[in-house]
This record gives structure tokens, sequence and C-alpha cells, in this order.
């Protein structure tokens, strides 16, 4: 059995909207590499081998997409139905690339909840995605089979955790709403605002080095940024739909982590110690792709994401944009791991290029 991981697609309304303007907020543009990438794993050798696809988090950015030019921060079922319709209909190739991966032979995906996406955490969102593509897909906050752990990550920051237990909370007119987080709220409510002076600022990596460059060089944008972010903090900690994860403990670390990210290989190092029977462990989120061994032939994958990541770092000033996903082979009937690699997908006349691979007998 073969194990595919990829992560944080952020799939929007698409690059345009029907009258032709940009759309600002979309973040994937690899709709046919996508299609290629199911269709090799698919087809040929791959025609009738046990493929298994695990989307980690954040593969629709179902929190910065209007319905009907708002950008609503109070959720419902039928709000996040009506916009994965509007995702939908921008990436029409994306959801046919899913139908025809699964309309193969010993093909199967799970799809992990992000911070993105926490819409699909609705049973009516999951029935209605199942029905768009006309196969079912198994969802959960966290995937974990053979000792292999994978979770997408927004749970170890502050400004994205809400408990298990509350993910929702009662709305409107008797309505059941998304419980959302500062950093979600922030996405839906301020990052806009901002996106309209710089389109790419919730892309840049490093982003504590982009805040201390708008500080020397950028002043007025980083006078605006500090305004915009001190006015949402001040603004989510009174509203009624938005100040029930607030206190001053919180607010200290949201202030903290808008731009550092925790350390996600002491994350899996933890879950390795917690958990002994596991020997991987994938995460996504940070948009980063990397990978650590440890002790014990143990090893930690995060498999960045498919968005263009402008650097400002001096030694890679450069959009990069590597299509990253992890790859385990599988003893098929034991469940054994035999190798481990972090590819970039190249495209059909080159499949992938191997980041690092880690060879298990």
């Amino acid at each position: 059995m073969i194990l595919l991981v990829i992560s944080d697609l952020h799939l929007g309304r698409g690059k345009y909207f029907k009258n032709g303007h940009l759309n600002i907020l979309e973040d994937f543009f690899e709709d046919s590499r996508f299609y290629e990438f199911l269709d090799y794993y698919s087809s040929e050798s791959y025609y009738w081998e046990s493929i298994h696809l695990v989307l980690n988090g954040d593969i629709f950015n179902l929190i910065q997409v209007d319905v009907e030019g708002v950008f609503n921060h109070v959720i419902d079922a039928q709000i996040v139905c009506a916009t994965l319709d509007r995702i939908a209909a921008g990436h029409t190739l994306f959801f046919n690339a899913i139908k025809t991966f699964l309309s193969r032979p010993n093909k199967k995906i799970s799809y992990v909840i992000g911070n993105h996406d926490i819409g699909m955490s609705f049973p009516e969102a999951q029935e209605h995605l199942n029905d768009m593509l006309g196969y079912k897909l198994d969802y959960s906050f966290v995937w974990e089979q053979h000792g292999v752990y994978v979770e997408h990550g927004h749970q170890y920051e502050a400004i994205n955790m809400v408990p298990a237990n509350r993910l929702f909370m009662d709305g409107p007119n008797g309505k059941t709403i998304l419980n959302l987080p500062w950093g979600t709220l922030f996405c839906i409510l301020a990052l806009p605002k901002l996106k309209k002076d710089r389109p790419y600022l919730d892309k840049v990596r490093p982003m504590a080095s982009y805040v201390k460059w708008c500080l020397f060089h950028d002043f007025t944008f980083f006078l605006k940024m500090a305004l915009i972010v001190v006015g949402h903090i001040i603004q989510t900690s009174f509203a009624q739909y938005t100040k029930q994860n607030r206190n001053f403990k919180t607010s200290l670390k949201l202030l903290k982590q808008v731009t550092i990210y925790p350390k996600y290989g002491k994350i899996a190092k933890r879950i390795f110690r917690k958990r002994p029977n596991l020997h991987t462990v994938i995460i996504g989120h940070t948009h980063l792709y990397e990978w650590r061994k440890f002790r014990g032939n143990r090893y930690y994958f995060n498999t960045g994401t498919w968005n263009p990541i402008p650097s400002i770092d001096a030694g890679l000033h450069e959009s990069v944009a590597r299509l990253n996903y992890t790859i385990l082979e599988l003893h098929p009937k034991s469940g054994t791991i035999r190798s481990a690699a972090l590819n970039s997908w190249q495209g059909t006349w080159k499949p992938f290029k191997e980041e690092v691979w880690t060879d298990f007998t």
C-alpha cells in the first residue's frame, strides 16, 4: 500500500471572478499539476495499486470566500456548503482530478480538517462534499494507521486553538455556528484589509523578518498593520460571537504568535514520546516543508504548501513554489513501513524530485 499526504492547498473561488477581475484572495494555481499528480498515482503501474491519499488540512480556504459579497464570521453549515459550491465553480479541474482518482481501483481519500477548512467539521458539509464528488471521504482531525500519525497542526497555536468539545456554539436564530479562534477571525475580518495593499502579506516567510523590515523601510504600512491588529484584538474581545475564547494570557500569546510559529520538530518529538508505537509523524500548517530523524528510526515530515511563498531571506530572495508531498510505502498485509520520502511534484515530464528518502528495510 502507498500512502500520499499533502496539505495547505487553500483553494478559493479561482484566480479570476466572472467579471474578469483578479481574485487577490486566491492562493491555489496548480489545478493542472494536481490533476497530473493524481493521474500519475492512479494509472499505468499504479492503476491496481492500493493508494491512500490523505488531504491534511487547509485544502479549501473556506474562511476567505465571500458569500454574496460578504465575509461572514458567523458561519453555519449552510454557509459552508454554499462556499464549497463557489470553490468548485472556480476549480473544476481540481474536483475532476479527485473524481477520476477515486473512480480507479483501490483508491481512497481521507480528509484531515485544518483551521482554514474548520467548516468541514459540520456533518452537513461533509455530506455535501461527498455528494459533489460522488464518493465518500473519511473525515477527522487526526489520521492514524500502521504507526503513521497525520495532523494538520493548528491546534498547537494559541491563535488557532479551539478545544474539540467547543467547536460549535449557539448562534443567531437558533442556528449552530462555528466557535472561531482568534487567528481564523483575523483571516476573515482583518487580513482582507491588509491584502488590498500587500496581496502576499500572509504568505511571506519568515513573517517576523518582514514585520521588522516594514518597521524600517515601509513604516506607513507597518503603522496600518499595527493599528488593524490591535483594533482586531480589541474588537474580538467584546463582540458577541467572538469574545468566547479571550483572556489576558491568551492575548499575550496571540501577539507573539502572529509572527512566530511554534517549533514543530519539537512537537513531533513530544508526540513520539507520548506514543511509542509511532514511527512517522506528518504535520502541515506552517507552509514550510521540513523533515527530521529522531532516535529509534523515527521521522517527522512537514509537507509545506502548494502555494507560492515569497521570502525576504537574503539567501532565498525569490517566490518559492514547491509542490511537496510525503509518500510512504507500507507492506500490504502487515502494514509495516518499507520507505518514506518527501517529494516535490514536477509534472508528467519528470514526475517528482526526491527532497529526502528513507529506507526502513
